[in-house]
């Protein structure tokens, strides 16, 4: 097909691509040229052209040669033009495949760090695990004190060593008797609390330099070091006491387990109008324990010696702990009226019968533990009412045991209490017995339980009182 039926035949389009190219362009002018030459040489002739034919024909097979190269051309050049979409196509294709390759490549490689992240940690959780379980022990030790040159003195396996402290802990800061923790050279690398175990004993007196005497088992005694806590309180005798053996410090000050299961300190709410059908009885015990008190001065003036303890006795269930109670409540209502001042009454009710111990010299301690306990109370300036109830049990006369003769040392403990070199000021001891015959005559004689009350049942008037 030669140019002009392109045109003719409206393929105008391959034609134009034709004319992009700049070759083909300069080709296709000469063409044109060349026609437009032979057109007007046609034209000008009229006769029949031979001879004018004869000399043009190699410029015609020239053309017609280069027409068919410029066909072909064309043709090849379509070809490709229609190869073109589809090269574009596949590769679109392969970019569109190529993008999503490198997503999953992305995505792979996040989760590749995030594995990574992972194992690393697991990795560092294992190597602290590996350390900690390869690691020395660490030793403990008690602080004893602080050196001169900034070493410390310390307690480590029954030795006192002399060592170093780790630059992060103030030695200062640090008190006798605490616990720290030594690497491996027995250097101190922290510091703890104070040890919660060890032996109980029982304080006994005080000695210079931080120092106490402590009571340790079967009349025992020894010296022990006071820790920090202790060295500001004011210790007495008798309180039980934590003991480190190892160290040799005293921890801990502990609440009197023993003796505080017996007693019961209470402010009683008892007065004497809570009792009915007992006017005599009461009128008795307020004339024999209320007016020493109240009057003490009068009493002084006179020498009279106030009672130092009352018994009732009498069946059981009759009144005897109500007006016991009622004692203290009155006392302590009746002296606040006195002086203007709040006074508190204390009621030590003792468990008799619970008291007594299996072993020799429990019951005694136990006794001089309350009386004791009570003097304290007594020098705030406080009555204090020692309640002693089923006497009998405690103070039975000596002698008259069976399988034991505990009363020998029991009694005596309690008569040196009542009447010994120490005064009793502000203590009352009431005792209470439906078998006052089972009670020892030394308890029981004059200048010690003076005043003996019986609280028998009551009769008509008195239960309608009661009611």
């Amino acid at each position: 097909m030669g140019l002009r039926e392109l045109w003719v035949h409206g393929d105008g389009a391959g034609a134009a691509r034709i004319m992009s190219d700049p070759d083909k362009t300069s080709k296709l002018d000469s063409l044109q040229k060349t026609m437009r030459r032979i057109s007007g040489q046609f034209s000008k002739s009229e006769g029949p052209p031979a001879r004018g034919a004869e000399k043009s024909a190699p410029e015609i097979d020239a053309l017609q040669a280069q027409v068919k190269g410029l066909e072909e051309e064309l043709y090849q050049v379509r070809r490709r033009l229609e190869q073109v979409p589809r090269e574009f196509e596949l590769l679109r294709a392969r970019l569109q495949q190529s993008r999503e390759q490198l997503e999953q490549a992305q995505r792979q490689n996040e989760r590749l760090v995030q594995t990574l992240t992972q194992a690393k940690e697991q990795i560092g959780a294992l190597k602290e695990e590996v350390e900690k379980l390869t690691a020395p022990p660490a030793s403990y030790g008690i602080f004893a004190g602080v050196n001169a040159d900034g070493t410390v003195t310390v307690w480590t396996g029954g030795r006192k060593l002399k060592v170093n402290c780790h630059p992060g802990l103030d030695p200062q800061t640090l008190q006798p008797g605490q616990e720290l923790i030594l690497n491996e050279a027995l250097n101190i690398i922290e510091a703890k609390a104070f040890e919660v175990q060890g032996e109980v004993v029982h304080f006994k007196g005080s000695l210079e330099g931080g120092r106490a005497l402590i009571h340790l088992r079967a009349d025992e005694e020894r010296v022990a070091e006071l820790a920090g806590p202790l060295a500001a309180l004011a210790l007495k005798a008798g309180d039980p006491l934590l003991y480190d053996g190892r160290s040799g410090y005293v921890l801990e000050r502990l609440p009197r387990g023993e003796v505080h299961d017996l007693l019961l300190e209470a402010v009683p709410d008892v007065s004497y109008a809570d009792i009915g059908g007992l006017d005599a009885q009461i009128e008795t015990i307020r004339d024999a324990l209320e007016l020493p008190h109240l009057y003490a001065d009068y009493f002084r003036q006179h020498k009279l010696q106030p009672p130092k303890g009352v018994l009732l006795y009498g069946p059981p269930g009759c009144g005897k702990t109500l007006i016991a109670k009622a004692v203290a409540h009155s006392l302590a209502q009746q002296l606040s009226q006195q002086t203007g001042k709040a006074v508190t009454g204390y009621f030590i009710n003792i468990k008799g019968p619970e008291l007594l111990n299996k072993y020799v010299g429990e019951t005694e301690r136990k006794i001089r533990e309350i009386f004791q306990r009570a003097r304290e109370k007594a020098k705030e300036g406080m009555p204090v009412v020692i309640f002693f109830d089923e006497m009998d049990s405690l103070f039975r006369t000596r002698g008259s045991g069976i399988s034991s003769d505990v009363e020998s040392t029991i009694v005596p403990q309690f008569l040196a209490e009542l009447d010994g070199v120490e005064g009793l000021t502000n203590v009352i001891v009431v005792g209470a017995s439906n078998r006052q015959d089972l009670i020892d005559p030394a308890v029981l004689r004059p200048g010690r339980f003076d005043v003996k009350i019986k609280i028998d049942r009551p009769h008509q008037e008195a239960a309608h009182e009661i009611f």
